[in-house]
């Protein structure tokens, strides 16, 4: 019996998601933007900004990203790997209660601000309730990251966001979650007026029923579900020890898992 654990909700092989940090004005149209074709990401805050001239306002963003993620970037957006442990634990744990408050629900990931840290930030990070961080360099690639402490996009959207795109459509292999991971900031649409590039990407791979569209935290919480499973010595049975409902491939036939369940696996 071949077992493989390569598929998202519904049985899907393939994901997306998006990244944008800083929370600029310009976050208005790029919501708009992906909530008109169904496509989700996260946005990347930093809770000490919000309402300066050019931000978007704290009273606004519960509504704003309702459909997205709420994540922190630092409450006041600085370099972590220059601050001592005590800053680094304000700077994050303050993002964290402010946008609590204004999300209503817990805040588990961030992306890292000028994408800097260290071994010190990425000790005190688990200790500071931080599950995932987005880091700058990308991969080109759809893998599922190897550490979601630092978690490695498929592309900036000015790097060959199309041609990647169109890569990820046609891509075929279901042996492994496949991811497209896109990040960047709104306000870089407007400097270089070319807003046309999110939309055109948006309208090819939104409100498609092969890819699942979700936040940043949804990914990570689905995937250690996923990897949660306990099998038996045979490969016949599986618990899933989570509430969330598990998709599987045994011996090429996909299968569902739900939470807290254990299944007899095959024939």
């Amino acid at each position: 019996m071949r077992i493989e654990l390569n598929r998202f909700p519904n049985g899907r092989s393939k994901a997306l998601t998006l990244s944008y940090d800083d929370g600029p004005d310009h976050d208005r149209r790029l919501v708009e933007i992906m909530n008109s074709h169904g496509v989700r990401g996260s946005f990347h805050l930093n809770a000490g900004t919000l309402g300066q001239q050019g931000r978007v306002r704290a009273e606004e963003i519960q509504r704003l990203y309702a459909n997205h993620e709420i994540s922190a970037h630092g409450l006041t957006h600085p370099f972590l790997d220059t601050l001592p442990r005590e800053q680094i634990v304000h700077e994050i744990m303050e993002d964290r209660r402010r946008l609590e408050a204004l999300a209503g629900y817990p805040v588990r990931g961030m992306s890292y601000p000028y994408g800097a840290y260290n071994d010190l930030v990425l000790d005190l990070l688990p200790r500071l309730g931080i599950e995932y961080a987005r880091t700058v360099p990308t991969t080109g690639g759809f893998d599922m990251p190897k550490d979601f402490l630092t978690w490695q996009g498929t592309c900036h959207h000015a790097d060959h966001l199309m041609e990647n795109a169109r890569r990820f459509l046609e891509r075929t292999d279901t042996h492994a979650l496949s991811l497209m991971y896109v990040w960047g900031h709104s306000f870089e649409f407007d400097a270089q007026k070319n807003w046309g590039v999110i939309e055109e990407f948006c309208a090819l791979m939104g409100k498609r029923d092969d890819i699942w569209y979700a936040t940043n935290i949804e990914i990570v919480d689905y995937v250690k579900a996923l990897r949660r499973l306990r099998f038996s010595a045979d490969s016949s049975m599986a618990t899933n020890l989570s509430a969330l409902p598990v998709w599987i491939s045994v011996d090429g036939t996909v299968m569902e898992i739900p939470g807290g369940a254990t299944m007899r696996l095959g024939a």
